[in-house]
């Protein structure tokens, strides 16, 4: 499976950086202008308890997605995985009484596969959630305010809701998106409202019919939330928010001339996490459409994102 980098994509890369500066007024969190962790302030020990009622079967499941060399990405990410023998090499023994190991050395990049959007990960004309001026916190060695290792354990009620089944299909399609309707039509009939504090996620069936068959157009172009759907998602209060897609938002976009504005309505002007290439579809066969979420990223100082694997207990 080959690596890529969409014509589409690069437009909308070359795009996105040539656009002129604007000068709109920056609205600083409702959790202060210090804040660096958004959505997450709502996890409290009282809201952790009441998520853990939902452990009913006790049963779990994983997320996030199996990843090497070839999973498709988005723009130019890649990984490459190495199986070393440190001081072991033509037969040496380190130690004496044969001892052995096998060492993994990762070359990559961590937005691939499952992941986690931090807060200092997506801005518009260079301004980041709170504020925060990309140029004085955004340094190549990391970031000095709102890294991955900043971020609590992420640990919540979690609901995932059916988009595929309300729209008569195995899997949306790239480009079609759902309206605020579409998903409180959902909420109603799988009998489970969004909460303040959730992790909402939804499932289009977009990955596991398209991701293995069809990576150039899985990474190239995808179902998504609308910029009204968003929009809901910050009034209901939300801790994050994610999907069964590389980006969450609808690509092409609703509007052609706003390209990932889920991100910003949600991260950037919000401070409301994204979880993308989630594994929805085993919670929807099961029909665990609500779920204790629990998630501990990586901490790995002055990162963006982060590889995820959370786990769904229900």
């Amino acid at each position: 499976m080959a690596r890529f980098l969409s014509v589409f994509t690069l437009g909308l890369i070359v795009w996105a950086v040539s656009l002129p500066s604007q000068a709109e007024e920056c609205k600083t969190s409702k959790w202060g202008a210090e804040d660096e962790i958004g959505s997450a302030n709502l996890i409290t020990p009282a809201s952790v308890l009441k998520a853990s009622s939902l452990i009913k079967q006790g049963k779990t499941q994983h997320l996030g997605v199996i990843i090497d060399k070839n999973t498709p990405a988005f723009g130019p990410r890649s990984l490459n995985l190495q199986i070393v023998q440190p001081g072991q090499e033509w037969g040496r023994s380190p130690f004496p009484n044969g001892f052995n190991y096998n060492d993994d050395v990762f070359q990559g990049w961590f937005g691939i596969g499952s992941q986690l959007d931090g807060l200092s990960h997506p801005g518009q004309h260079g301004m980041f959630y709170n504020c925060n001026d990309g140029k004085d916190f955004v340094r190549t060695e990391g970031v000095t305010k709102m890294g991955i290792e900043k971020v609590p354990p992420m640990v919540a009620r979690g609901v995932v809701l059916d988009m595929a089944a309300h729209a008569g299909v195995d899997f949306l399609k790239g480009g079609q998106y759902f309206s605020v309707a579409d998903v409180k039509a959902v909420e109603k009939k799988q009998g489970t409202p969004i909460r303040e504090g959730d992790v909402v996620l939804f499932h289009t069936g977009w990955t596991e019919n398209m991701m293995t068959q069809d990576p150039q157009t899985w990474g190239s172009e995808e179902p998504g939330i609308s910029e009204e759907v968003a929009q809901y998602l910050v009034d209901k209060n939300v801790v994050a928010v994610g999907a069964d897609t590389w980006g969450v938002d609808v690509v092409p976009p609703q509007n052609k001339d706003n390209i990932f504005g889920g991100h910003i309505i949600l991260m950037v002007e919000h401070g409301i996490y994204l979880l993308e290439t989630m594994q929805t579809g085993p919670l929807v066969r099961d029909k665990a459409f609500e779920f204790f979420f629990v998630l501990g990223p990586h901490r790995v100082r002055g990162t963006v994102q982060a590889m995820i694997d959370p786990i769904a207990i229900y």
